[in-house]
């Protein structure tokens, strides 16, 4: 099927060949992508884009990233999603910037895009208070570090320059302070060894390139980190780094995603989706090997450089259940708490799709040993009480790993419909369609802020789960999933947590696919004539 293709099936389309099945035709290109792609598909950041540009002009491509960072400007002068989710983003593009104007070898007017940058700064974005600010990965040491540098880089501008420019130094948002960047800043230069939670933001830190070697690979799976780790000890003093990042450099024309590499989270994803929705696959027995870690003691981390946690553990133990290989999910005992489960040991915080997923490993695993420790049953009773005790008041579940609801929504109802025990687990999923099915838009999307292909996705697969028997679902459902093929939804901008929010495109890919399957047998079952999203390549949007 040609880039972005579409086609029309009828109960006879495929003969009863799941050969002939365009969800298996994209689903066996999507999979083949992990395995040429190891360190995964993630779209291009305005943030990591911007240290490179600010921290390593060194590197092939700088100027292919300054255009990248000029082309992402919004009109009202900041670069990223609405809301505070912008103030990340924004602060890296425009120190970015300054620092490429110091430079003086951009070979473009840089002025207009700083000064606007700056206004939609002071105006908006540092004004806010930190306690409405999204709870994105250390902002608490992204922010401070980058308004010091951009304070920095204009006390340190020609008078001619600098008389173009706003001049108030930038102060923080209230109720954000400069305490803890010093006290790791403090901690990482007295000799500490920096936690592996930290090494995602090795940029920001000032540390010295004591606590990595000629092997390492990635500095907490970032390229800004990584790139900050080579400027520091030099090119030559990480082969395999400098290697990975030209790789990473060359896929994107300049520009670079974060984070990366995904190795796991990438595969754990895409194949438990792909099963779960029913899509015939068979990986490569590599990409299947790289998930078995999660029968560690510890689990699995998402990629290299990243600490071992429970929801990629999770999710990757879902998978191989639905591949059959069935692996004991004792390692994430190592992540109960009083609360329900962490992501790792030590979170600020407490996910829902986490202890989804983990409700989805431990029903796999009683599924497939009834006579399983009694832990285990007592783990998914417990789970099937914490999850709607996390729920909305409107129906939905809202997570810190992912700023739309739907994708929170659908990992919960999920869960429960499979695994789920009692009536608070029962009347959670039946709230949770009612709330899907309210907020459906006119032209039959979903979503936060706009109508997406990924925030459909999701909400089909709620409204295709949830044993409901309210009489508007079937109309929901043709109409979300009629969306899905009009040539808007293939643009998918990024809603999933980082250091900025970013999207893993082809996890993205597979939840489409995944729910556009569901939709396909759904409406096959009641006998209508369907049309199946089996689309191959999709843009992404930064």
């Amino acid at each position: 099927m040609s880039d972005g293709a579409y086609r029309v099936l009828d109960d006879r389309a495929t003969g009863g060949d799941p050969a002939a099945d365009p969800a298996t035709d994209a689903a066996r290109e999507l999979i083949a992508g992990l395995a040429l792609r190891p360190w995964g598909q993630v779209a291009s950041s305005v943030y990591e884009t911007g240290r490179l540009v600010a921290d390593a002009p060194w590197l092939a491509g700088h100027h292919q990233r300054i255009g990248f960072l000029l082309r992402g400007q919004r009109p009202d002068g900041a670069w990223g999603p609405p809301e505070g989710y912008a103030l990340v983003p924004t602060l890296s593009a425009t120190d970015a910037l300054l620092a490429a104007l110091a430079d003086g070898r951009a070979g473009t007017d840089l002025l207009a895009p700083v000064a606007r940058g700056l206004g939609a700064l002071t105006r908006t974005l540092l004004a806010s208070d930190a306690r409405v600010l999204p709870d994105t990965p250390a902002l608490d040491l992204i922010v401070p570090a980058l308004v010091d540098s951009i304070n920095e880089r204009l006390a340190g501008l020609d008078r001619a320059t600098a008389d173009r420019l706003p001049r108030p130094p930038l102060g923080l948002p209230a109720g954000l302070g400069p305490d803890r960047l010093l006290a790791v800043r403090t901690a990482v230069a007295a000799g500490a060894p920096l936690p592996p939670k930290l090494a995602h933001f090795y940029e920001v830190l000032d540390a010295t390139p004591t606590d990595a070697g000629p092997s390492l690979t990635a500095v907490g799976a970032s390229p800004a980190a990584t790139a900050a780790w080579l400027t520091t000890a030099g090119p030559d003093a990480g082969p395999a780094a400098h290697a990975f990042l030209r790789e990473l450099i060359r896929d994107g024309g300049g520009p670079v995603p974060c984070p990366a590499p995904i190795t796991v989270f990438e595969r754990a994803w895409v194949l438990s989706g792909l099963c779960r929705a029913g899509v015939a696959v068979n990986p490569p027995a590599a990409v299947l090997e790289s998930l078995t870690g999660a029968a560690g003691a510890e689990g699995i981390a998402t990629g290299d450089g990243l600490p071992t946690d429970a929801d990629t553990t999770s999710v990757a133990l879902d998978a191989l259940a639905r591949l059959g290989r069935p692996t004991d999910p004792a390692s994430l005992w190592a992540y109960e708490t009083a609360d329900g489960f962490c992501t790792w040991p030590g979170e600020d915080g407490f996910s829902v799709t986490t202890n989804a997923h983990v409700l989805d490993a431990f029903g796999q695993h009683l599924a497939a040993h009834p006579d399983a420790d009694t832990r285990y049953r007592r783990a998914v009773d417990r789970l099937s009480v914490v999850l709607p005790g996390h729920q909305r008041a409107d129906g939905g579940w809202q997570d810190r790993w992912h700023a739309s609801p739907y994708y929170a929504t659908a990992c919960c109802v999920q869960a429960l419909v499979e695994f789920g025990r009692g009536a608070a687990a029962a009347e959670a999923v039946d709230r949770a369609a009612r709330w899907v099915l309210d907020t459906q838009r006119a032209d039959g999307s979903w979503g936060r802020w706009v109508g997406t292909a990924e925030e459909t996705a999701y909400a089909l697969q709620v409204l295709l789960a949830a044993p409901t028997a309210v009489p508007r679902v079937d109309d929901a459902l043709a109409r979300g999933h009629s969306y899905l093929h009009e040539p808007a939804t293939r643009e998918h901008p990024p809603l999933w947590y980082g250091k900025e929010l970013y999207c893993p495109t082809a996890i993205v890919r597979s939840a489409v696919l995944a729910a556009c399957r569901l939709a396909a047998i759904r409406a096959t079952g009641l006998g209508h004539s369907v049309v199946d999203c089996g689309y191959r390549a999709t843009k992404t949007t930064t």
